[in-house]
């Protein structure tokens, strides 16, 4: 068994709506692990489905139970799909991937942090926005080693296992940063590439106020490509954004926010310095 050096990290952090799943579309079911999203996608009846992201340190146990209650005790997914590489999306990659003994797939640009080899940049502790910047001096940065389970996605932007979405590169938050979409319905999830809730913020974590930001600001050293990110997200003109911290916007409240987010970037999104 590869160890998981994030699980020697004690994180208190948790929101409010933590361990309260929903089913944002029929076949998209949103699965809260303290302070991110994971989204076991595929619908319940037919027992095909992938997971996308694996949430926080020491959290597979939940996610395992909340993925039998809904596709079954032996219905393992046929994939991870790691939209990025920080803790908090793949806190519980290595033991779920050997739990179920599937392969995890990521951009070709993340998996020197994936494979153990590289760590990312230290956190802009002086982000500002909120308390959390301050606090994330303690959050890992340790990479995961998932030897031969990790692939690649293809570069053709097809995703194995999802014939209907297609994957994005989205960076800026990190350089392999993905998102992914459908269009036949215009569903998108974001990673972290835009959230739904201002992740600075200490309150707004735990209360989930929603609202359109950028990606985090203390885990993000490219804003010229975080920005673009955005725009090409928004040209997608996505009907339904589900994000990896917050709820689900979609409609009229998920345009004007990303209008409002794209006319404002530096002032919404960027560090204050």
């Amino acid at each position: 068994m590869v160890d998981n050096p994030l699980h020697d990290k004690h994180l208190p952090l948790t929101s409010v709506s933590s361990g309260k799943g929903e089913e944002v579309l029929p076949d998209v079911y949103c699965y809260p692990v303290q302070i991110v999203n994971v989204y076991l996608v595929g619908h319940p009846d037919q027992g095909n489905w992938v997971l996308v992201d694996a949430g926080m340190p020491r959290c597979e146990d939940d996610i395992i139970k909340e993925a039998a209650e809904r596709f079954g005790r032996d219905v393992p997914p046929r994939a991870i799909i790691l939209t990025h590489g920080h803790f908090d999306h793949v806190g519980a990659v290595v033991e779920l991937a050997e739990h179920w003994d599937v392969p995890v797939y990521a951009h070709s640009l993340e998996l020197p942090y994936l494979t153990g080899q590289a760590r990312y940049a230290p956190p802009d502790t002086d982000a500002g926005g909120g308390v959390i910047p301050s606090l994330a001096g303690v959050f890992p940065r340790e990479p995961v080693d998932l030897g031969e389970r990790i692939r690649p996605l293809p570069e053709d932007g097809s995703i194995p296992c999802l014939a209907d979405w297609r994957w994005l590169h989205t960076p800026g938050h990190t350089p392999g940063h993905v998102s992914l979409f459908r269009d036949e319905d215009s569903a998108l999830l974001t990673g972290d590439a835009f959230v739904t809730v201002k992740q600075e913020s200490l309150y707004q974590v735990f209360t989930q106020h929603c609202e359109i930001s950028g990606p985090p600001r203390y885990f993000t050293p490219d804003w010229e490509a975080a920005h673009r990110s955005v725009q090409t997200l928004a040209e997608l003109a996505p009907q339904v954004a589900m994000t990896g911290h917050g709820q689900a916007m979609s409609g009229e409240a998920l345009r004007d926010g990303l209008r409002c987010l794209l006319n404002n970037f530096e002032e919404k999104a960027m560090p204050d310095r």
